[in-house]
């Protein structure tokens, strides 16, 4: 078996992301894939690791979209079980296994959930059934097996703040979970790690055409404004709830549509939950969770909902409605209700579901698609974030069927993301570690968690400059992370480092805008940024906070979106002119 594991992980800084755009403009790619959710990052791995030239660009942020705002969870799917799609599960509990052992042990763990019953006869039956399968399904797939079936009395135990006379019994089973966006940017970085060519702000404005043929796309430099033709043998496009946008550049029509469904899920501190597990519980519309917060052992996230969205890709916001929903039927299960004052952090995403029959999208149907709608061109979408590896390996089979020559097979299964390599050995040094950053073992736990083996780069720049070593004002994030954010994965705005390379927009009750400034000065040098620049991007963050908080008091949808839009982008603040057009 080749040895698929790194030794020198790419640092993703400003000065590689100009030095990746500046080589796609002067060489033609074997692949280029458009959008840097889950799936187009796991795509450029999939590609490169075949020994093809590749590009990757994100209009965004790497996971800015669907890919940061999931329910943080690895799963196979009970929801799926209910519509007997059984070979979606088997897959998906599959791709669990490879990405909790091999592939990101570092980003993620298993994670015991307890699902109440309040219909003991009939709720036990139903939902016995449904985890029986997972076992069945998932056996030996990454957590502990056999779910188990608790009396009153057992499910107190593990969820002492359970609402009397409503919780009657309960039945413990495994999911997996993690950070969805610090997974998706390593897979980013992995690709870069291996050769791929990777930039964020980078939007693709047009198609490259010759001969009634896909030959690349024309990319729009956000942060310089120049645009750049990007030439590649075959274009992939992953861009999820923006397929049908890139489809409509095309000029023409598909064989599919792409329908979205807004999810949201609020944030609460953890001891306003009495739990010892995670939860899970069936609503009339789908499942709610509340899920131990993979990223901090004091929060929970909990949700979600499952609605049509048809305004603005970019930023679905959640309204008064949705959150009343989600602490209605959380509040169906503890004694001690939550509500709106408990609620730190709220988020909305988007599911790129793949159009049916149904007029519900809850009984949409989670498969993916893969197509090619005109030569030179495949587009993959649908799917779910725990099958993104079969979904990219599916997306540049189709790629590479007909290029000349013989391109190897997928390998991504055995390809660990950055900072799992040595990880588990890494991780039996907690007390050395300690000592060498000069913390606590909780927050070696934190780094090890974040980052893995890669957590020697970031002592590198501690000992470099041991001022980094300090906690961020009141969190506990080092200031060195701040840093490493920019130099080593990629953020480029005062957003991408409080939104996805932390969780500080959801995880205070100010939402981030309390460091905001000691954040974009840590940063500042490294980004190129002025005093003029370095207020602008904290009056952005501070005023798309706001708009947010009040597009959680709006009653539906389209007021909620007419709120949010009201901010600035951060992309849109970088100051470069626009450019002149290439012709495509």
């Amino acid at each position: 078996m080749v040895d698929r594991s790194l030794t020198s992980p790419v640092a993703m800084s400003p000065a590689e992301r100009a030095r990746a755009l500046d080589a796609m403009a002067s060489t033609e790619l074997d692949v280029l894939v458009i959008g840097a959710g889950v799936v187009g990052a796991g795509a450029a791995l999939d590609a490169v690791t075949r020994g093809l030239s590749v590009g990757l660009v994100e209009a965004r942020d790497y996971a800015s979209g669907t890919s940061s705002r999931s329910s943080k969870l690895v799963h196979g799917g009970l929801r799926y079980l209910k519509q007997l799609n059984f070979s979606l599960v088997f897959e998906a509990l599959r791709e669990r296994s490879l990405i909790l052992e091999t592939l990101a042990p570092h980003l993620a763990k298993p994670v015991e959930f307890v699902y109440p019953l309040e219909r003991p006869g009939l709720d036990r039956a139903w939902v016995g059934a449904g985890v029986g399968v997972y076992d069945v399904l998932g056996a030996g797939r990454g957590v502990p097996q056999h779910h188990r079936h608790l009396g009153k009395r057992a499910t107190l135990r593990r969820f002492p703040g359970a609402k009397r006379g409503a919780v009657r019994g309960g039945v413990s089973f495994y999911e997996g979970q993690l950070d969805d966006a610090r997974h998706t940017m390593m897979l980013a970085r992995t690709a870069a790690s291996h050769g791929a060519l990777v930039a964020s702000s980078a939007r693709v404005v047009d198609f490259l055409r010759e001969d009634g043929r896909i030959v690349g796309a024309l990319v729009h430099d956000l942060e310089s404004g120049r645009h750049i033709p990007v030439r590649a043998k075959r274009t992939v496009n992953a861009a999820g709830p923006w397929t049908d946008e890139i489809q409509q550049m095309l000029g023409g029509s598909s064989d599919f549509r792409i329908r979205t469904s807004k999810g949201v899920h609020i944030v609460v501190p953890r001891d306003r939950i009495d739990s010892e597990t995670g939860l899970i519980t069936e609503t009339e519309k789908s499942l709610l969770f509340v899920i131990p917060c993979p990223w901090s052992d004091n929060h929970w996230v909990i949700g979600t909902t499952d609605t049509d969205w048809d305004h603005d890709l970019a930023h679905p916001a959640a309204t008064r409605a949705d959150i009343d929903y989600i602490l209605a039927q959380v509040n169906r299960l503890l004694e001690q209700p939550i509500d709106h004052d408990d609620i730190v952090g709220v988020y909305a995403g988007l599911r790129p579901l793949l159009a049916g029959a149904s007029e519900q999208t809850s009984a949409l149907s989670r498969e993916h698609t893969v197509a090619t709608p005109v030569p030179g061109l495949v587009i993959v979408a649908g799917g779910k974030y725990t099958t993104y590896r079969v979904m990219a390996k599916d997306a540049i089979d189709a790629a590479v069927a007909d290029l000349p020559g013989r391109v190897a097979k997928s390998c991504t299964e055995r390809v660990p993301l950055v900072g799992a390599d040595g990880y588990r050995e890494l991780s039996f040094s907690h007390a050395r570690l300690a000592d060498e950053f000069g913390v606590d073992l909780a927050t070696v736990e934190h780094l090890l968690g974040r980052y893995g083996s890669a957590v020697t780069e970031l002592r590198e720049i501690i000992a470099a400059q041991p001022e980094l070593g300090a906690p961020l004002g009141n969190s506990r994030y080092l200031r060195a992370e701040i840093v490493y954010a920019v130099t080593h994965e990629g953020a480029l705005h005062l957003d991408d480092i409080l939104t996805r390379r932390t969780r500080l927009s959801v995880e205070t009750g100010d939402r981030g805008v309390l460091v905001a400034a000691e954040v974009a000065r840590l940063v500042a040098p490294y980004l190129g940024w002025d005093e003029e620049r370095v207020e602008r991007e904290i009056e952005t963050y501070r005023v798309r906070v706001e708009a947010e908080l009040r597009a959680n008091e709006q009653p539906d949808d389209r007021s909620a979106d007419v709120v949010r839009l009201s901010a600035p982008d951060s992309r849109g603040i970088a100051g470069a002119p626009e450019g002149d057009r290439v012709s495509a």
